[in-house]
């Protein structure tokens, strides 16, 4: 089965600051939804409340099975998702083992395992480097790795927030190609932030516009570039806005 998610009057504060305030939203199984917006205006916190990481002040975050059935809230419903974030976290061990500890801890076999971190090592452009150490990586090759990481476990949702933010060019390829790859390859939902409205232009197959911590426009990457519906998310794609 497929999870898809559905958030109901979302709100969040902090320090009495509200960052996201009221707002509805359902996701389909599969496809890249891409969430863009001025800064502040609540797009992190929003990806962190639906990949359970944070609660909402008020609001549910709910997954369902296809046929509709919600998914209970536990330890077995997080193992089908996972978030890569924009500071990639690495233990001074091989690119390898890092790759690898996802899987042992859920106790895959090591023929597996070596098959399965081959693949994601592949995908991602570092089956050369899987003997180095994780921590010698550069900053490109370290976010390529949290992708890596995040992919071996094949989740049903994949959690992306702000993945190329501050690489280089080539880099940002690969990890567009990566993105864009695994959607061909496997039914899964994704979910990305980026303030890259050219990345967003190539990768997203819907488009959601936040402003001020709600959702006020979405649409399909056509119908959202070639005629938004809310003056706001206008400004914003054709640069009157300043942010």
């Amino acid at each position: 089965m497929s999870l898809s998610l559905r958030l109901s009057d979302i709100s969040k504060s902090y320090e009495m600051k509200p960052v996201l305030k009221g707002f509805s939203f359902s996701f389909g199984t599969e496809g890249i939804y891409i969430l863009i917006g001025p800064n502040g205006s609540g797009k992190s916190t929003f990806l962190r409340i639906c990949s359970l990481l944070e609660d909402p002040d008020r609001g549910e975050v709910d997954f369902f099975d296809l046929g509709n059935e919600r998914v209970k809230r536990d330890i077995a419903l997080r193992r089908r998702m996972t978030i890569v974030l924009p500071k990639i976290g690495v233990f001074n061990t091989t690119v390898f083992m890092n790759v690898a500890y996802g899987l042992k801890i859920r106790g895959v076999g090591k023929k597996a395992i070596t098959e399965k971190v081959g693949w994601a090592l592949e995908l991602v452009g570092l089956s050369d480097k899987k003997e180095k150490r994780a921590v010698s990586l550069s900053s490109g090759e370290t976010q390529r790795l949290g992708i890596a990481r995040a992919l071996v476990t094949e989740p049903e949702i994949l959690f992306l927030d702000e993945p190329t933010a501050s690489l280089d060019p080539y880099s940002t390829k690969v990890i567009e190609e990566v993105i864009t790859n695994i959607k061909g390859q496997k039914s899964i939902l994704i979910v990305m932030v980026t303030h890259n409205l050219f990345q967003a232009q190539r990768l997203a197959d819907h488009v959601l516009f936040m402003y001020e911590g709600r959702i006020i426009d979405f649409g399909s990457k056509k119908e959202f570039f070639e005629n938004p519906k809310d003056e706001r998310a206008s400004r914003f794609i054709t640069g009157q806005m300043v942010y």
